[in-house]
């Protein structure tokens, strides 16, 4: 049985997925205005995140639904660890943990793997696809921004293990397209998609959060220095 589950996925999503753009973070982030606490706090969310997801493939890599998506060569967590270990140092593992957003997220992944296992094509699909998508962007402009050097902070977005990514994307949606689902279960796997989108911009939202205080505080104490010059 063959379906149009990848192009019912991204009609599905798009308004979820231009919500997601329009947050201050995201904006800020693709007009090149990167705060590096910031920006090394998504790296730890999307750490835990990305070890939920891949942990729950590994698990259900059997299962009907997932075993046509299951590709090893798309797991971010090592290159997350990667980009942890530059930002944080090698203690990084007793640094790091995830926003309460984050662990809502996470739970609803495990939660996910154990009763709905079919719903993680959502999951890896509001993630995998957004990444191979835009990665190479994104990743030029947060070396810019950061003033990084060759790929230090930036291993997330390097995909090694995959030669063509235009071509895998394409090999990804032929793949969903072959994944045995009902037109319930794909009401089921976009509805889950666009929860996937709304938790990614909740993270957004709270690192947001965290750049105004930052900026605000910056403020503060740029008030001040003139004050004590004048």
């Amino acid at each position: 049985m063959v379906t149009n589950l990848a192009e019912q996925l991204r009609k599905g999503t798009t308004k979820s997925h231009s919500m997601a753009e329009n947050v201050s973070f995201v904006k800020s982030f693709l007009g090149g205005v990167v705060d590096k606490n910031s920006y090394r706090a998504l790296v730890a969310n999307l750490y835990f995140v990305y070890s939920a997801i891949e942990e729950e493939i590994e698990k259900n890599r059997d299962h009907p639904s997932i075993s046509l998506i299951y590709f090893p060569e798309l797991n971010r967590k090592l290159s997350l660890e990667k980009d942890l270990e530059y930002y944080y140092g090698t203690g990084w593992k007793n640094i790091v943990e995830p926003s309460s957003i984050t662990q809502s997220y996470v739970d609803r992944i495990h939660s996910i793997g154990k009763y709905q296992p079919e719903l993680l094509i959502s999951h890896a699909y509001t993630r995998y696809m957004g990444d191979l998508s835009g990665g190479q962007i994104l990743k030029n402009i947060a070396k810019n921004a950061m003033q990084l050097s060759g790929n230090e902070g930036t291993e997330f977005y390097l995909f090694r293990d995959i030669r063509d990514e235009k071509k895998f994307k394409k090999q990804y949606k032929d793949a969903l397209n072959l994944i045995p689902v009902t037109e319930s279960q794909i009401d089921l796997v976009i509805s889950e998609a666009n929860v996937a989108f709304n938790l990614n911009m909740k993270m957004f939202q709270e690192l947001n959060s965290n750049f105004v205080k930052i900026m605000l505080m910056l403020l503060s104490n740029t008030i001040n220095s003139l004050k004590n010059i004048f």
